[in-house]
């Protein structure tokens, strides 16, 4: 097992390890322990009630972060003639097709997310396994394949983050950085479970919200009270 260094052991012992922690009491104590020398991201980790093998318990979605993710992210968009326009003038920073696909299946990967137009995807499902791998496949539910590619670039940029059931029957999503304010990271991570508790699939019983915790990237977790949500 990794050792921890001496600023986690002691950020360790600012953290009531048995206490849930209030909403914003919680990305307070993270801030607070955040003491790397860069801007460290804010991290949710939610475990969910449902049997991630389950096919009708499945969870994932997308969620507009109020405040975005403090990271601008590089948009590829896969669009031909007067909709790889749009995606230009809405921001993208590439716009093409098969030039773009060309690009790809020669190794490049200089983006962050994949748009494509519905026309395209017959062309950029030849890329599963290279785009697949990365999680980078354009996908409709997570509303990267459609023809409205204004919108669904200027959401990305503004902050959209897409969350996934992993299988261990959890929810890892960045919330923001650990110079946002606490409110700032506060109204991302109610934006981030409010999201969840819609996306509750009709098969799952019992308690939905089982646990949560947040943490920055070298800072310890810090348990969430989730009452007044559920």
């Amino acid at each position: 097992m990794p050792k921890h260094g001496k600023k986690y052991a002691e950020a360790v012992k600012n953290i009531d390890q048995d206490a849930l922690y209030e909403l914003l009491d919680a990305v307070t104590a993270v801030k607070k322990n955040a003491t790397a020398k860069f801007d460290e991201t804010v991290e949710a980790a939610i475990r969910l009630g449902v049997d991630p093998k389950k096919q009708d318990q499945a969870v994932r979605g997308v969620v507009v972060l109020p405040h975005g993710t403090g990271k601008t992210k590089r948009v590829l968009v896969f669009a031909k003639g007067d909709k790889a326009k749009e995606a230009e003038q809405a921001g993208a920073d590439f716009v093409g097709d098969q030039d773009m696909i060309n690009k790809i299946q020669q190794g490049w990967f200089d983006f962050d997310v994949c748009v494509a137009t519905p026309d395209m995807m017959s062309e950029v499902g030849k890329l599963g396994r290279l785009l697949g791998g990365k999680g980078l496949m354009p996908n409709p539910k997570a509303g990267t394949v459609t023809f409205d590619v204004t919108k669904a670039v200027q959401e990305i940029k503004a902050g959209k983050i897409e969350y996934r059931l992993d299988r261990a029957g959890q929810i890892h999503a960045p919330i923001g950085k650990a110079s946002f304010s606490e409110q700032q990271l506060a109204d991302n991570l109610r934006a981030l479970i409010d999201a969840l508790v819609r996306s509750k699939p009709a098969a799952a019983k019992g308690v939905y919200l089982k646990g949560a915790a947040v943490a920055s990237t070298m800072g310890p977790s810090v348990k969430l009270n989730l009452q007044s949500f559920r």
